[in-house]
């Protein structure tokens, strides 16, 4: 559904802005109380603000780590899947959070790749069929100090190389 209303949205919208607005229109997003608030062009830089509210308050005052984790959970695999395009197959494969400090005020992380990142992918994909990206963004206050450390896997593999592969299990 969402790619549909993607692929309807590009007659009118530049990609960064249906990523922008997709995400934070989106239900499933919206629940994490993120918001996307900066993609670039090339869509190789993401910004996201967790604003602490009412609706992710802890018992304790700061924000729940769930919603720290949610929201910062699908931003790389999307802008992935937007960056390569279809003749990829992009999946979250394991993440993990680890909380450095309570998160007392509004937090913001970073997703970032390079041109170089993009190449790299493409070259071990192009050689191997598939590949394990490994990145590790933080989610910080405004002075930049450390509230959570993210650890975030994702599985590339070229189309073919994929379909192939599940065909190959599903035989077993």
């Amino acid at each position: 559904m969402y790619r549909t209303l993607s692929n309807i949205a590009k007659r009118f919208f530049t990609e960064a802005q249906i990523y922008k607005h997709g995400f934070n229109l989106s239900p499933m997003y919206r629940r994490s109380t993120g918001r996307v608030i900066e993609v670039s062009g090339d869509l190789l830089y993401v910004k996201i603000k967790i604003p602490i509210s009412y609706k992710n308050r802890n018992f304790v005052g700061s924000i729940f780590g769930g919603s720290l984790f949610s929201a910062t959970d699908p931003i790389y695999m999307i802008q992935l899947i937007n960056i390569l395009g279809d003749n990829y197959v992009v999946w979250d494969k394991d993440a993990t959070i680890k909380y450095k400090r309570p998160a007392r005020e509004d937090v913001f992380t970073e997703f970032i790749f390079t041109n170089e990142d993009i190449e790299h992918i493409k070259k071990q994909v192009s050689e191997h069929g598939e590949y394990n990206l490994v990145k590790t963004p933080n989610i910080v206050n405004k002075d930049g100090i450390t509230i959570a450390e993210l650890h975030k896997t994702m599985y590339v593999a070229d189309k073919n190389f994929y379909k192939e592969k599940r065909k190959q299990r599903a035989n077993k």
